[in-house]
């Protein structure tokens, strides 16, 4: 799996092939297709083994409001240890647009739940009064993700130049800069 990871990052769906997984394993084509039945299957487990780490990660509980901004900022920071996935993230991601992907529903459905899960992160803020609730959720919800997704391009372009942690909790402070000025509620730093 993990050279396929490997593979899948460097070379995209397209430009890999099962041939060189096979060959980079030390086993037979045939023996990669004995456990995924096709090249599509392969990379659907590739995908899936990704967010099983990341599912672990987070525990049986999801975060709630503020907590789980914090814990997306932590992922970002976590990234930064995990070049591969972060790779094979960006460009098959970008590869999935591409008509007849085989990624394409796997990425469609992950951005889908991963905007609900921001949504809901930033109403369950509202409602704690930890923001204010005129926050325009949805356009919220998908500027983060744009800025979690963009700068793991620029950091793999030039990973000395951009911090992906600081710069997201830079995106999500000013994104909620409308906290409740509550005398006993601060506002939060450093997410």
């Amino acid at each position: 799996m993990q050279i396929a990871v490997d593979t899948f990052a460097a070379r995209g769906y397209n430009n890999a092939s099962l041939q060189e997984i096979a060959d980079r394993a030390g086993v037979t084509q045939a023996g990669v297709l004995h456990y995924f039945r096709s090249k599509a299957q392969l990379l659907t487990s590739v995908l899936d083994l990704r967010d099983a780490t990341d599912i672990e990660q987070l525990g049986p509980d999801r975060p709630r409001g503020l907590a789980f901004l914090r814990h997306l900022v932590d992922t970002v920071r976590r990234n930064t240890e995990r070049e591969g996935i972060v790779r094979l993230y960006a460009v098959l991601s970008a590869e999935s647009v591409t008509e007849n992907h085989p990624a394409q529903d796997y990425f469609r459905d992950r951005y889908a739940g991963l905007r609900t899960f921001v949504t809901e992160a930033l109403a369950e803020a509202c409602e704690r009064g930890e923001t204010h609730p005129d926050l325009d959720l949805e356009d919220a919800a998908n500027a983060i993700i744009a800025v979690m997704d963009g700068l793991q391009i620029q950091w793999l372009l030039a990973p000395d130049s951009v911090d992906m942690a600081a710069s997201t909790d830079r995106v999500i402070n000013a994104l909620l800069g409308g906290l409740a000025d509550k005398p006993d509620q601060q506002r939060p730093t450093a997410l």
